[in-house]
C-alpha cells in the first residue's frame, strides 16, 4: 500500500495548506463541522489507536524486563499519558508567553505541531494497516482533525500562520511519511510514537471542544462520535 500511503500523505499536506479555503468555519458559536470533527477524532483514538496499543504493549514489555519502568503495568498507556501531559504543558507555556507578548510563542506552537504532524505521517507509512479501508479511515479521521488544528493555530497566530506555519506543517507530515517509508525503525519506536500521538490527539480535541467560550455543539460532536464509532465497528 505504498502508493496509497503516499497519496494520503500528500492529501494531509494539502489539507493543512488549504484548510482555510476548504470550508467556512466560525469560532463562536463553534462551527458544527469542527465539533463533528472532534467527535470523529475521539472515536478513532478510543476504538482504533488505543486498542492497537495493546499489541504494542507486548513488544514494549520485551524491552523493559529490567529497571524501574519494568515494574509499571500498562507501560504503553503510560507513554500515552506522557504524550498528553507533554502537549498540555507546552500549550500552557505558549499561553503564558502569549500573555507576556513574547514573539517566540509562534515557534513553540510550530515545534509542537511539527512533531505532531511528523508522527502522523510516520505512522501512516510505517503502521501495518490491515487493508486499504483501515488506512482510509486513518486518513479520514486525522484529515478532518487537521482542519480543527489549523483553525486553532490560525486563531492564535493569524497571518503569521498562513504565511509560514501552514507550510511548515504540510512539509512535516510529508517528512514523517518519508522517514516511515524509507527507513527501518524498530517496532518499539513505532509503538512509542503511536502511544505518544494518541495522548496528543486526545488533548488537542479536548482543548478545542471543552472551553465554555467555544459554545461547541454537543449534538454535532455526538453525531461524529457515534457515526464514526459505528463505521469502525462495522469494518
Amino acid at each position: 500500500m505504498f502508493w496509497l500511503s503516499l497519496l494520503f500523505a500528500i492529501g494531509f499536506a494539502l489539507i493543512h495548506y488549504f484548510s482555510g479555503n476548504l470550508i467556512h468555519v466560525r469560532e463562536t458559536p463553534r462551527s458544527r463541522f469542527l465539533s463533528l470533527a472532534g467527535g470523529v477524532a475521539v472515536a478513532y483514538v478510543f476504538l482504533h489507536l488505543l486498542p492497537e496499543l495493546n499489541e504494542y504493549q507486548e513488544q514494549l514489555e520485551g524491552h523493559l524486563e529490567d529497571g524501574l519502568f519494568a515494574s509499571v503495568e500498562n507501560h504503553i498507556l503510560v507513554v500515552s499519558m506522557i504524550g498528553l501531559a507533554a502537549f498540555y504543558g507546552l500549550e500552557r507555556l505558549a499561553t503564558q508567553m502569549s500573555r507576556r507578548g513574547s514573539g517566540s510563542v509562534f515557534w513553540i506552537h510550530m515545534a509542537l505541531f511539527v512533531f505532531y504532524n511528523f508522527s502522523i505521517g510516520y505512522v501512516l507509512a510505517e503502521s501495518a494497516f490491515d487493508n486499504a479501508w483501515t488506512m482510509t479511515l486513518y486518513f479520514f479521521a486525522l484529515g478532518i482533525h487537521f482542519i480543527t488544528v489549523d483553525q486553532g493555530l490560525r486563531h492564535h497566530h493569524k497571518a503569521m500562520y498562513d504565511r509560514e506555519g501552514r507550510l511548515l506543517l504540510s512539509l512535516s507530515v510529508l517528512a514523517g511519511w518519508g522517514v516511515g517509508a524509507f527507513s527501518a525503525l524498530d517496532e518499539l519506536t513505532l509503538s512509542i510514537i503511536v502511544a505518544f500521538l494518541a495522548g496528543g490527539i486526545i488533548l488537542n480535541v479536548m482543548k478545542e471542544e471543552l472551553p465554555e467560550e467555544r459554545d461547541s455543539s454537543f449534538r454535532a460532536f455526538a453525531v461524529g462520535l457515534v457515526g464514526y464509532s459505528l463505521l469502525l465497528l462495522a469494518i
